[in-house]
């Protein structure tokens, strides 16, 4: 018997302020403004009759409410949180902008800060938990763009890039093997 196809719908949260301006988050815990909130309701529609089961997010503000909106959305229980699905934590460097960071680090050195390593790592392993605990349905993880980046390299051994506000990364995994299904993402106009 082949082993059924689920799918995990990997969603950043909508936009913060220091999103808009472009400030370095990780696990300073930022919640959305009004245009992050919009987003994470346009994004909902695209997400609307594929079968999702449930939602799962970050513990941040950020991600938990933009997961709040499109569990609403969608019909879907109040999601369940997971610490491991967090941000990068960027220690010192969270907070500033590329200005301040290229002043404050110029060789590229961040006192504090998680190695890609370890978020892949985190990242991918909270992911197969999650794809675990649900056996074959399909579900949707609201967390953060780099540790999105993280995971669909940990799991797929795929790089993609930046990863846009309100955007889903849709992989899949056939009780094996992962694979990277599609990047949608909004009109950022």
């Amino acid at each position: 018997m082949t082993p059924a196809v689920t799918r995990t719908a990997l969603v950043r949260h909508g936009e913060t302020e220091w999103n808009r301006t472009l400030r370095l988050q990780g696990r300073t815990d930022v919640p959305l403004n009004d245009t992050g909130r919009e987003q994470a309701r346009a994004l909902a529609p695209s997400l609307l009759d594929d079968g999702w089961s449930a939602v799962v997010s970050s513990p941040l503000s950020r991600a938990h409410e933009t997961a709040r909106i499109v569990a609403d959305a969608l019909g879907l229980p109040v999601p369940t949180t997971r610490d491991d699905l967090v941000e990068r934590n960027f220690g010192e460097a969270e907070g500033g902008n590329r200005e301040e960071l290229e002043t404050r680090f110029p060789h590229g050195e961040r006192p504090g800060q998680e190695s890609w390593e370890e978020v892949v790592a985190r990242g991918s392993a909270a992911v197969q938990q999650v794809r675990d605990e649900h056996g074959d349905a399909d579900v949707i993880v609201v967390c953060h763009g780099t540790l999105i980046r993280a995971v669909v390299e940990g799991l797929t051994g795929l790089r993609i890039a930046r990863v846009l506000n309100a955007s889903a990364t849709v992989l899949e995994h056939d009780g094996t093997t992962w694979t990277l299904q599609e990047v949608e993402a909004l009109d950022p106009a």
